[in-house]
Parts: C-alpha cells; structure tokens; sequence
C-alpha cells in the first residue's frame, strides 16, 4: 500500500537513466533494458503497480522498505510500457520489447517465402500492418493524428513495399538467387522511407515542442521533428540490415548442405530463430544510435522561433531539446 510513505534514497532521481546518455555505450545499456523481450510477459497488474511506484517516487515518496534495485526495475518496467511524452500504456504490439519476438516471426517469414508473388505480398502486407502501429505507437504523443492520415499513411508505406518487394522479385528472377533473397530488406526500407514519415506527418506540418535542458517550453519546431524522424528511419533500416543482409547469406550456403536438404519443413522455424539472435542484438543497438532526447542548435531553428528564444533567454539557450520518438 501507499498509505505509508518513506523517502527516496539521498540523491537518487528516477528518469535519470542509470548510464550516460551521451554515449552510444550508456545508451546501448539502456536499450538493452528498455527493450527486453520478457518485459512483455510482465501481468498487466505489475505494470500498473510499477507505474504507481515510478509516480511516488517522482513525488518525493516511495513504500517504506522499497531498494534502490526495486525502483530501477519499476522504471524499466514502466519504460517498457508506458510512452515517455504521455505516460499512457503502450498496446504490447507496439512496444519496443514487442520487437523482438514480433520481428523475428515477421522478419524470419519474409526471408523464408519469397520466391511466389502471392507470398511475397501476404508477408510484405503482414510486415507494414506490424511497422504501422509500432510507428503510431512510438511517435511524438505532443501531436495528434486523425484516422484519415492514418489510413494514408499505411496504404501509402504497405503499397510502396509491395511495388518494391513485387517488381524487385520479378526483375531478380533471372538474377543469381542470393539478389532475390535481398528483395524483401530493399521492400523495408524502402517501406521505411515512406511509412514513417507518414504516420508522423503532423510533427513535420506542426512541429514538435522543443524544451532548453531544464525542460521548460520554448515552442514548436518543424525543423526538430524533420531531424527526429529522419534519425528514427535510419534507425529502423540499421536494425532490420544485419538479419535481412547477412541470414540469407548463410541461409543461402546452409540450404546446399545435404542434411539441410533433408530437413527442408524446419528452414523456417531456424530462420526465424536466426532472426531472432540479430534482433536481439539489433534492436537496442538501432535505438542506441541517436539519443533520444534529441537536441539542436537555436541557430538551425525556423526563424521565427530562433528569433523568439534570443529575445527571450539571448545567448542563455544555445540548443533546444525534444523526444526523438523510437
């Protein structure tokens, strides 16, 4: 219960990660811990308890008797499920920690059954239905979007991966067959380049709100959430490359192995296993390769906002500051 209250250890602060966010190794650690693939297995009441303790602690208070270790793992909880802008809980296929064993199946799928038209667009149109709502999902909750854009947005990135995945499949026929096994991470990304973008389109039409370090407001940038979506579709090419470029290769030289030969119905269940070992990996990796508390400098703002940060704070706010998204 909460009725009791005890205080926080001495200088403890709970959103502040426990390494360094600075570097590309503090934040691959905490990656590893944000998007743990068992955090999805965690009931529904845990992590709302985990969330009501986060809150305490925020507050000033946690339940008497509470370790440092206890408070850490209710944050990593809470920042498996729960969006870091609204604090609302995550649909699970949504959440980063999702990725994993979503990717793998999804990803592994695609790599396996490419060689008919018909599978190549179940699994494409699989894929972007995925890719759609981990977007939603991990955009910037400051801006809203209507089901309209929505909509277009999907159709828009699930018909760019089909024309991709399609007419690169029909032109590789008659390529060697390792260039076909490559058709469906070019349908990714390309899809990636579109959907993303799409689904995020009101940042890029509003802007997104930029804070100085302390997080006060200083307004709304179109330039900020064009560097952050732009570092997020880089992000999720990168972390689909190595699977998507590197298991055909070896899928390519096992399947020539006699005893590989003979056991063709298990090809898939070790693709996607296979593909389950990249992601793992992969997944706080890609997410690790920007902050996401991104900044940039006043100097590279819309003018007008530039303009109102220099009358108001002058030389004070030499960069502002906004959640990237993942």
């Amino acid at each position: 219960t909460y009725t009791e209250m005890a205080s926080i250890p001495l200088g403890f602060n709970i959103d502040i990660p426990r390494w360094d966010q600075s570097t590309f190794m503090g934040r691959l650690k905490h990656f590893f811990n944000v998007t743990d693939p068992r955090t999805v297995l965690v009931p529904e009441k845990e992590l709302d308890q985990a969330k009501a303790m986060v809150e305490s602690c925020r507050a000033g208070l946690v339940p008497p008797g509470s370790s440092q270790e206890q408070l850490l793992y209710a944050k990593k909880l809470y920042d498996s499920a729960f969006h870091p802008d609204s604090g609302e809980k995550m649909n699970l296929i949504g959440r980063m920690s999702f990725q994993v064993p979503g990717g793998m199946a999804l990803t592994g799928c695609m790599l396996q059954f490419y060689r008919t038209v018909p599978a190549v667009v179940f699994w494409q149109w699989v894929n972007q239905s995925f890719n759609a709502i981990v977007n939603y999902t991990n955009r910037n909750a400051a801006s809203t979007v209507s089901l309209r854009q929505l909509g277009v947005a999907y159709i828009t990135a699930t018909g760019t991966a089909l024309a991709t995945a399609v007419g690169l499949n029909l032109y590789t026929k008659r390529a060697p067959p390792l260039l076909a096994r490559w058709v469906p991470f070019a349908a990714v990304a390309a899809a990636n380049c579109v959907n993303i973008p799409l689904m995020r389109q009101q940042e890029i039409i509003n802007g997104v709100t930029v804070t100085d370090k302390d997080n006060n407001e200083l307004g709304q940038s179109r330039r900020a959430a064009v560097k952050g979506i732009a570092q997020v579709v880089v992000s999720r090419i990168t972390m689909a490359a190595p699977g998507m470029i590197i298991l055909p290769i070896i899928m390519e030289r096992l399947e020539k192995i006699p005893f590989m030969q003979r056991i063709r119905v298990l090809h898939a269940p070790l693709q996607v296993l296979l593909c389950g070992g990249f992601l793992l990996f992969m997944v706080p990796a890609a997410c690790a390769l920007f902050p996401q508390r991104c900044s940039l400098a006043v100097a590279d703002l819309e003018q007008e906002l530039h303009d109102s940060i220099m009358a108001k704070h002058g030389d004070k706010v030499p960069y502002v500051y906004f959640n990237k998204g993942l």
